[in-house]
């Protein structure tokens, strides 16, 4: 393989390199959107776990937007098991879930966190090799 063929490998290397990464921080960011959520949700259960039945409260609809609620049984929590079914839960219970789900989250973070290091570590060993190649050429 000729030096011009190797540099054109790296580059198209490189390239692959840089939309994968590009994936990755994409997944990372949605994550870690997920897991703000799901902190938000357990907030809002910790506060709400400590209100009484009968009182009002806003209660976010999305965009920005609240309506006004009254809080009919503050005992029990409705959380979504998967397959579009929900479980009663009482608040202990719920929070709990969401911790893991969060830890879970976060986990799956951490491995995308890893592998883009890891191909920004490679891609930078094949940029190295590609400019050695680069600069051999302009001598």
């Amino acid at each position: 393989m000729s030096k011009e063929e190797e540099l054109q490998k790296y580059m198209m290397v490189l390239e692959q390199y840089k939309e994968q990464i590009n994936q990755l921080d994409m997944q990372s960011q949605y994550l870690q959107a997920a897991v703000m959520d799901y902190n938000k949700a357990k907030i809002t259960l910790e506060n709400l776990s400590k209100t009484d039945d009968d009182s009002e409260t806003l209660i976010p609809i999305g965009g920005g937007a609240f309506v006004y609620a009254s809080l009919k049984n503050t005992s029990k929590v409705l959380i979504d098991i998967g397959s579009d079914l929900v479980a009663e839960k009482n608040f202990e219970g719920a929070i709990k879930k969401i911790e893991k789900r969060i830890e879970e989250l976060q986990k799956n973070q951490d491995r995308v966190n890893n592998l883009i290091e890891q191909y920004q570590a490679e891609a930078a060993d094949i940029s190295e090799k590609a400019q050695e190649i680069y600069n051999e050429r302009q001598k």
